[in-house]
């Protein structure tokens, strides 16, 4: 289907208003204070002069020229932030007003606003089964505002053929692994997802929060853990295709539905504690912006 290029820019400033206002608010000034610069960068080389600490002295470049030189060092205060948000089809899902993928497309948003904001390099990666699209990191309003109608013209995959072709499915360890190619530089990376991926990516979580600071957005909805009683329900897969029938007023099913998918989702949480990552959980049916200031206080307790 053709997309609505009027619907995507009325979705384009709704967001951009949602998210300035949350900026505005509190999260700019929490964000700079969480995600800060890497320290000290080399800047140039210079000859040395008497009060220069002779611990900065580059013996390589004294060796060639005869003459003592020192490295000059400058802070850094400029973050390279990277968001890989899942456009694969379970996030098309959603009971309360909008879906799992309405969700992170707003908390990308504010986060890339917030970026902005503190002059930070933003850049964007959508995946599903593979990676779909990449926008290499780029500072300024320009920059900020093209990743958000990206976010707002994409739409979850569709699962129609997933069992054969696996389009439409979640592979976190090819968007990890991707990443981990591509992104040489240290960065901040945000993985938004609702993590539906029963393959192995530990591994692929361990190796790129060696490089990079990771921080993993985990997106659900209240009905994927809470059956309506209405009898006899007919659930699909989104992103195998499978289907199944549950009688919901059967006194056990919804209680073994629910333990499933919290044992799911504590085995999630395991595999992040195992790799060190951090992880902010948000859902359709809370605001996210209060999630978020815990989140970073979190952090920023954490750093001092």
């Amino acid at each position: 289907m053709a997309l609505d290029i009027a619907e995507i820019v009325r979705k384009v400033r709704r967001i951009q208003i949602v998210a300035n206002r949350q900026v505005n608010d509190l999260l700019a000034g929490e964000y700079r204070s969480v995600f800060k610069g890497r320290g000290m960068e080399f800047d140039e080389v210079r000859e040395y002069t008497p009060g220069d600490d002779v611990r900065t002295i580059d013996w390589n470049v004294t060796a060639r020229t005869g003459k003592p030189y020192v490295k000059r060092y400058c802070e850094e205060r400029e973050l390279t932030i990277l968001f890989a948000v899942d456009i694969s089809a379970s996030g098309a899902f959603g009971s309360q007003d909008g879906s799992k993928f309405d969700l992170m497309t707003e908390v990308a948003a504010l986060l890339m606003l917030s970026a902005q904001k503190n002059n930070d390099k933003i850049g964007l990666v959508l995946f599903s089964d593979t990676v779909k699209s990449y926008f290499p990191p780029r500072k300024g309003r320009a920059a900020s505002r093209r990743l958000i109608r990206e976010l707002v013209a994409a739409k979850p995959e569709s699962a129609r053929g997933a069992v054969a072709t696996h389009e439409g499915r979640t592979d976190l360890a090819a968007v990890l692994s991707y990443i981990s190619r591509v992104q040489r530089r240290k960065s901040v990376v945000f993985v938004i997802s609702d993590f539906q991926d029963d393959a192995e990516f530990e591994q692929a979580l361990r190796v790129t929060n060696a490089r990079h600071d990771l921080v993993a957005i985990t997106t659900s909805d209240p009905r994927e853990y809470n059956l309506p009683p209405v009898g006899f329900l007919t659930l699909e897969d989104p992103e195998t295709g499978e289907i199944v029938e549950l009688d919901t007023q059967h006194a056990k099913v919804p209680e073994l539905f629910r333990r499933e998918k919290t044992r799911r989702g504590a085995g999630l949480i395991e595999r992040l504690r195992r790799s060190s990552v951090d992880q902010l959980d948000v859902t359709t049916d809370q605001p996210y912006t209060a999630s978020l200031h815990r989140f970073f206080r979190m952090r920023e307790g954490r750093r001092s």
